[in-house]
């Protein structure tokens, strides 16, 4: 599984990069693509700029696949061959996909940039928001915020369905700001403002889903070696024609990691391991598939643990 945006940290991917020439070439190929040096960012900062939405997404895709280069080059066995499936949260999917060779690294990030700047660009600085809702189910959590809307008349959907109890609502900030005062009144334990720079994973998001739809249109994807489990429908995607439109949905659609968890639960998962940033993902496994073994892949020992889990 390959972690999303509010995973990353200024000095992500370092070990890897210093240790493992696969991994370093991962940061070059990606700076290339770029035509800039986004792994200075990632490396030494500022955080202020690793943060901007433009820089997060290919940084983290970047920082996950050296973790599968490191892993591929220290035990010489192609990931591909080891997993029976892969997914990534949000633009995690897109790390997802080149990991399982559907998807060039430098191709990856050219589209993790534009998605970048077309989310944050379709909704202006300070009119959106997204909040976490703590303790309701995912269909409370949505009926919050059909009720928000209607008093509203503007926009709070579920973005995120993340794990029992635990959701994300999206939309224009008075309405988020709203269900927040609402949630406590129908029994959330929390309901919190996130500091995100934009409405991610709602109908707001549309503009940006138009511009990302005509890069996608001209991307030449390859069928994945394993499948990918898809945000939008949590089904595997294995169709290279249909990569296009689905990472086209997800601009605006419910990443569904809960539902997620729950198939690879059903398929007798017993090993899931997190490349790159962070151990969000991990931690929601944690809760998901209690009896699989778990591991973060970040440094040149967390593969040595990975090769010892898989021998």
């Amino acid at each position: 599984v390959f972690p999303g945006q509010g995973a990353q940290a200024v000095g992500m991917g370092r070990a890897l990069f210093d240790a493992v020439p696969a991994a370093r070439d991962v940061f070059e190929a990606v700076d290339e693509a770029l035509g800039e040096k986004l792994s200075a960012i990632i490396f030494d900062g500022p955080a202020e700029a690793l943060t901007l939405t433009r820089n997060t997404q290919p940084a983290l895709m970047a920082t996950s696949l050296a973790a599968v280069r490191a892993f591929e080059a220290l035990s010489g066995r192609p990931l591909v061959d080891c997993v029976d499936a892969a997914a990534g949260h949000s633009l995690g999917e897109y790390s997802a996909l080149a990991a399982m060779g559907a998807l060039e690294i430098g191709a990856a990030a050219r589209l993790l940039r534009l998605r970048g700047e077309a989310m944050q660009s379709a909704v202006a600085p300070g009119q959106g928001a997204m909040a976490a809702v703590l303790g309701l189910d995912p269909e409370a959590a949505a009926a919050l915020g059909a009720e928000v809307e209607a008093e509203t008349g503007g926009v709070c959907e579920l973005a995120n369905d993340n794990a029992d109890g635990q959701a994300v609502l999206s939309g224009d900030a008075t309405s988020v700001e709203r269900a927040c005062v609402l949630a406590k009144e129908k029994g959330a334990k929390r309901a919190m403002l996130l500091q995100v720079s934009a409405p991610f994973h709602c109908r707001l998001m549309q503009p940006a889903a138009d511009r990302l739809a005509e890069a996608l249109a001209t991307t030449a994807f390859k069928a994945p070696g394993k499948p990918v489990i898809a945000n939008v429908s949590v089904e595997p995607v294995s169709d290279p024609a249909a990569l296009a439109g689905t990472l086209t949905r997800q601009v605006t659609a419910r990443v569904r990691w809960r539902e997620t968890m729950q198939h690879f639960a059903a398929s007798g998962t017993t090993l899931i391991a997190e490349f790159g940033a962070g151990k969000v993902l991990t931690g929601l496994a944690r809760r998901a598939v209690p009896s699989a073994t778990l591991l973060n892949i970040q440094t040149p020992d967390d593969v040595d643990a990975l090769m010892a889990a898989l021998d």
